[in-house]
């Protein structure tokens, strides 16, 4: 591979990473949401 189609695979890779990490984090939070109605903690 040369050096410019190098640099398009990582900048594919780190995109795909970010939109990895934006949905792993709203998974979290959208669990936390969940066991907090479960529970029935008002705040």
């Amino acid at each position: 591979m040369t050096r410019l189609e190098d640099e398009v695979v990582r900048k594919r890779q780190r995109e795909r990473a970010r939109i990895m990490a934006w949905l792993l984090g709203g998974f979290v939070v959208l669990l936390f949401f969940i066991t907090i109605a479960k529970t029935g903690i008002n705040w």
